[in-house]
């Protein structure tokens, strides 16, 4: 049986963003809500309106060299990168383009790049693109990762995000508690959805869920 989802909006876009309110587990955390961005990730059309609201929070003297696409937002990336090129935010690679590259996983959960993408970080002023923010514990590992290869944070940027920045660094996001203004998450030790004696109704991660 499917979950059911209702839509928000947000200023910038007309693409909705499908949640359902239950109690949910991801790796880090028990929320109140669960975001499905399936088609956002995958429709062009919706990836694309979502690389044009984002492309409208940036700065427009930025530079950038590289998008780090995390969580599945490659089509994301890709159409942001366009968006951008559109929009005359400036490159300093070579051949004046961007490149768009996805991180792997060691068997610690450490973020690393082979050595053949690696001079598509070191110097490079890099986009760390995401699905969705909630504790940052991820967001943390992918700004970690770009700066030990030598790449420069230009913005952290994600579909949805719980927080506003990680580190000091800021997070642009097109969604947030702005248009879900009860979105809580808490440590599983401590979620007061558990001590309300509610049992979980799925396990979710960014690339979708499994009911119990």
């Amino acid at each position: 049986m499917e979950l059911k989802y209702e839509k928000i909006y947000a200023p910038g876009t007309d693409v909705g963003l499908k949640v359902t309110k239950g109690h949910f587990a991801t790796n880090h955390a028990h929320t109140n809500y669960y975001i499905d961005l399936t088609t956002i990730k995958s429709r062009v059309s919706e990836a694309q309106e979502i690389a044009r609201a984002l492309v409208h929070m940036y700065l427009y003297d930025m530079v950038v060299d590289t998008i780090v696409c995390m969580e599945g937002t490659e089509v994301i990336g890709t159409l942001l990168a366009e968006e951008l090129t559109k929009g005359g935010f400036l490159s300093l690679n070579a051949h004046k383009t961007i490149y768009i590259i996805k991180p792997e996983f060691n068997s610690n959960s450490q973020i690393m790049f082979k050595d053949n993408f690696r001079p598509m970080l070191n110097g490079k002023n890099v986009i760390l693109l995401t699905a969705t923010v909630t504790t940052g514990l991820t967001i943390n590992k992918g700004i970690e990762g770009i700066q030990y290869y030598g790449g420069i944070i230009q913005s952290v940027s994600a579909v949805f995000s719980a927080l506003d920045e990680m580190n000091g660094i800021p997070i642009k996001s097109v969604f947030g508690k702005r248009e879900l203004p009860d979105y809580m998450f808490s440590d599983y030790r401590n979620c007061p959805i558990c001590k309300e004696g509610k049992k979980l109704d799925a396990l979710i991660n960014p690339y979708g869920y499994s009911k119990l």
